[in-house]
């Protein structure tokens, strides 16, 4: 909830375990719950991803009283990224507030398959912002589930695209060797499959390696990355895998700038403590990084400045702080576009779900909430749960962050039948019938 200083101090002390309530819901206001994983194996994320999530829920109570007047209030409920423990937090949290929860933001792909059914059952969105699992994409079939701003089939075909730009074009990508070496588990696998048909699409031959959980061993993985000698390796890591992969690829002397790796690996928590082995590392994401942004000036002003700014304010700017900012960005603008529609006052998490589905992010309106060039624009809809967004490719320096690609648009039209077809597959085996979907 709205935490003093001296608490949120004490919190962060003891690593904010088990569910953490501080004040009752009053009935005028919102209720958001959130999700943390501050403990456990990749907490070097979760710790700035629920500081922006916090700071940019604090920033609007102190700017604008909320939402049109509606004041926010949260909870937490730490998960150490466990998807048992994810799914309790669901169930304690749902009904808080008067109004339910508005809207989850799950941490980990593992967590939204788990929660799919409970969500879509109750009423209440999961919003798995750039993960997940990626056919939730077609809103006929998942209408509660959204994965903004691009899912990860659509940034699979993003980071082949780069290579072959690098490459010098796209037919030159025939003959070329990739390794994709992925965590084995859900998210890992996740674009097995789109890479194996981008490989029968351009030409290139794609070697899985999958790295068993908690990946803090990868020495033999990597000898077979020596072994193949790919001239790519596509890196699907998280949390400790991350800097561990970063290490074992320098030691086995393959180059860094021809490793990249998706938005799960870009955090500076985890560039760090590799050292020199991270300088070259390539990353894709969906938002930029930095403080340039009137967006996060408004939250240094009114949160920060004022002694009311959760964890580090070296954080600020850094890649899972920004993604904490844009999951309490995403689902606060959900819940201002569906107050047009039903009235500024505290909203259920169906309401919540109209509001994502006529949720517009265009250029114009970016740049007068101070969001211009802080992500890609994008529409959501009833069809579409994920709204095409672009992908940018940033490269790690030792110290920073810098971006080397302008947006780089997904393959829709390759990733977007896939969806349909996976999430037809998904409504036969469990007895849905499709949304119709102007």
């Amino acid at each position: 909830m709205r935490l003093k200083q001296g608490w949120w101090n004490w919190l962060a002390s003891v690593g904010l375990g088990g569910l953490v309530s501080v004040t009752a819901v009053a009935a005028g206001e919102q209720f958001i719950p959130i999700l943390s994983m501050r403990e456990g194996a990749v907490k070097s994320a979760g710790i700035p991803l629920a500081d922006g999530y916090i700071a940019y829920l604090t920033m609007l109570n102190a700017r604008d009283g909320g939402i049109n007047g509606v004041p926010l209030v949260w909870e937490f409920c730490e998960t150490v990224f466990d998807v048992d423990r994810s799914v309790e937090c669901y169930e304690r949290l749902k009904t808080r507030g008067s109004t339910g929860a508005a809207a989850f933001q799950p941490q980990g792909t593992p967590a939204i398959y788990a929660m799919i059914e409970r969500a879509t059952r109750d009423k209440i969105p999961l919003i798995s912002m750039g993960f997940g699992r990626t056919d939730t994409s077609d809103g006929r079939v998942f209408p509660y589930i959204f994965n903004p701003p691009t899912n990860y089939w659509s940034l699979s075909t993003a980071k082949i695209r780069f290579i072959g730009q690098r490459a010098g074009g796209m037919e030159r990508l025939k003959g070329l060797k990739i390794a994709h070496v992925h965590a084995d588990n859900t998210y890992g696998r996740e674009t097995i499959a789109i890479l194996d048909g981008q490989a029968a699409q351009y030409g290139f031959v794609v070697q899985h390696l999958a790295v068993p959980l908690p990946g803090l061993d990868q020495k033999a993985t990597w000898l077979r990355v020596k072994v193949a000698q790919p001239d790519w390796v596509i890196l699907r890591t998280f949390g400790v895998m991350t800097p561990t992969a970063l290490q074992e690829a320098a030691l086995v002397g393959f180059p860094r700038d021809k490793l990249i790796g998706p938005f799960y690996t870009c955090s500076e928590q985890d560039m760090v403590p590799a050292k020199e082995a991270a300088i070259g590392f390539i990353c894709a994401t969906f938002h930029a990084t930095g403080t340039d942004f009137p967006l996060i000036q408004d939250v240094l002003k009114y949160v920060y400045a004022q002694g009311k700014g959760p964890g580090r304010e070296a954080d600020i700017g850094t890649v899972f702080w920004i993604r904490g900012l844009l999951q309490g960005f995403f689902t606060t603008e959900a819940i201002r576009r569906a107050m047009r529609e039903f009235g500024n006052q505290p909203l259920t998490g169906e309401q919540v779900q109209w509001g994502l589905e006529h949720l517009s992010l265009t250029p114009a309106y970016l740049k007068e909430l101070g969001a211009e060039g802080l992500l890609p624009p994008l529409t959501l809809s009833c069809r579409d749960h994920e709204g095409s967004g672009g992908v940018k490719f940033q490269q790690w320096d030792g110290a920073k962050w810098t971006a080397i690609t302008d947006w780089v648009a997904p393959d829709q039209a390759m990733v977007r039948p896939l969806v349909e077809v996976s999430a037809a597959k998904y409504a036969q085996e469990q007895g849905i019938t499709p949304r119709d979907c102007p």
